[in-house]
């Protein structure tokens, strides 16, 4: 008997282990199931399911595995219901018991959003993308998936536990992201000692995931630098983070109450910046040297983009006017990063002009050069970028009269 108990109880325990639940939830499950099973029992023998049936109880003997059914103290028990439990309850209990599982996974993964988890690719549905984490499945919906990245199965990789949601087929699921901005911070707080205690905070980041992030932090802690400790020695820990995103880049930068000071800093790597701000419309007017404009403006409006969303200003950046000239020449790029229109027509009339005067072969080459160097400008949304080389083409096409006129 003795050994019959320490089997009982072993599985009990070894039941409770395998489902992560407490053994009170196994036990629970094999009194609701002996209850259905009891029920059914009646049924298959042609007796009437007594009215108070819901009062009915069942007791399981946690030492031996005995059930029993009482109608209030009476005990209702047949002969033999031990063989006829274990056989119509295995069901009943099966799926109370993976109910309880799956509660006590959502609740161990509610604990967990906004976290970083290390999981790996299982499968794939359709553009969504499912994820071991162990315990649970996660789920990767292509909103969450970094779009630049391919995923191959039982890739490991780490994701931000993002939320719990009722799935589409009934019940909850976790879903986790790539793409969320969050998971740039909670890496960095993984690799960051000063993060983990407190000296070092992050006060707003701003992501194009995949492509490029700006992070900006500040100090709690006299004597420390927000910027050098999550750079790192050498950049470690930042390099730690990169290789983590796929070698996205990273901008770090002081986070500042003063507006002016944390708008110049957020376009950084340009330099000497001049910000006026409109804090009725927060609308911050940047002006800066223009060998700064295309670094400010960066590739596609990318770095004029961020530092927008980063600091919560609309930024319009202006060129400051070209020493011993007196010109203020502008280039109006706000945080949406659209292209300068002016600048752009500007050259246009130039090379139109070109064209139109040109009478030579060689002439008309040059014409057609700068033509396509404009072309190639106005493609990339960035004729900043390619101001130099434009001037330099716009010089080529001058017809040169002087030389004209002298007798060859």
């Amino acid at each position: 008997m003795a050994q019959a108990r320490t089997e009982f109880a072993a599985a009990l325990n070894q039941i409770a282990s395998e489902k992560g639940v407490d053994p009170e939830v196994v036990l629970d499950a094999i009194r609701q199931a002996a209850l259905a099973a009891y029920k059914k029992d009646l049924m298959l023998r042609g007796q009437p399911v007594p009215e108070d049936f819901e009062e009915f109880t069942s007791k399981v003997d946690p030492a031996s595995g005995e059930i029993s059914i009482f109608d209030k103290d009476k005990n209702v028990t047949p002969p033999g219901f031990a063989r006829i439990a274990a056989s119509i309850a295995k069901q009943v209990i099966m799926q109370r018991l993976n109910e309880a599982e799956r509660g006590a996974i959502l609740t161990e993964y509610e604990s967990k959003v906004g976290t970083v988890i290390s999981g790996a690719i299982s499968r794939q549905e359709g553009n969504t993308y499912f994820v071991d984490l162990g315990r649970a499945e996660g789920v990767l919906p292509s909103s969450e998936q970094i779009h630049s990245e391919l995923y191959n199965q039982n890739q490991r990789l780490k994701f931000l536990v993002k939320e719990i949601r009722e799935g589409v087929r009934g019940g909850s699921e976790v879903v986790v992201s790539r793409s969320d901005p969050k998971l740039v911070a909670a890496l960095f707080a993984m690799e960051v000692p000063e993060i983990q205690s407190g000296a070092v905070e992050v006060k707003a980041i701003a992501r194009e995931a995949g492509a490029r992030t700006k992070i900006a932090a500040v100090s709690t802690q006299d004597g420390v630098d927000p910027v050098g400790s999550m750079v790192g020695q050498k950049g470690v820990r930042v390099q730690a983070v990169m290789g983590e995103l796929g070698e996205e880049k990273i901008d770090i930068i002081s986070f500042s109450e003063d507006p002016a000071r944390f708008i110049a800093a957020a376009l950084s790597p340009a330099k000497d910046i001049q910000v006026i701000l409109n804090e009725k419309d927060k609308v911050a007017k940047v002006i800066l040297p223009q060998d700064q404009l295309s670094l400010a403006i960066g590739k596609g409006g990318q770095n004029v983009r961020l530092a927008a969303k980063l600091t919560g200003w609309k930024i319009d950046i202006a060129g400051a006017e070209e020493e011993g000239t007196g010109e203020k020449k502008e280039q109006p790029q706000s945080g949406t990063g659209g292209p300068a229109d002016d600048s752009v027509k500007a050259i246009k009339q130039e090379v139109k002009e070109a064209e139109e005067n040109a009478t030579t072969e060689e002439e008309k080459i040059k014409a057609e050069k700068a033509g396509e160097i404009l072309e190639k400008a106005v493609e990339e949304e960035n004729p900043a970028q390619e101001k130099k080389q434009l001037e330099e083409a716009i010089k080529e096409t001058e017809v040169d009269t002087k030389s004209d006129e002298e007798p060859k």
